[in-house]
């Protein structure tokens, strides 16, 4: 999560500092190495959708990554050196389990 959006990130930053930039989230993905399930993307653009219509999304959320853990406790722990918490104040990491759907299988 962020307050500044993944749009204004980018485009404030120029390709060279961006492809530097990259370096910590490289290391940091080589470091989960089998944990990581999807590496993510910057995310954008958010609708609110509700039955009555469709308004701009007021989500601070900016990306995503996918990994897998043995523990909640050594999910947090990959968290907590996750790149985005070194980019600015107000940034922070979420960490949500996926749960099983009773009656759904694999």
């Amino acid at each position: 999560m962020s307050p500044v959006s993944a749009e204004e990130q980018m485009a404030k930053g120029k390709p060279e500092d961006m492809q530097k930039a990259m370096q910590p989230w490289i290391d940091w993905f080589s470091s989960v190495r089998n944990g990581l399930l999807d590496r993510g993307m910057p995310l954008g653009n958010g609708k609110h959708v509700i039955t009555s219509g469709v308004s701009d999304s007021t989500s601070q959320i900016t990306g995503y990554s996918m990994i897998q853990a043995e523990s909640m406790d050594k999910a947090l722990t990959l968290a907590k050196t996750q790149p985005h918490l070194t980019m600015g104040e107000g940034r922070s990491v979420e960490v949500l389990e996926l749960l099983t759907m009773p009656g759904m299988k694999d």
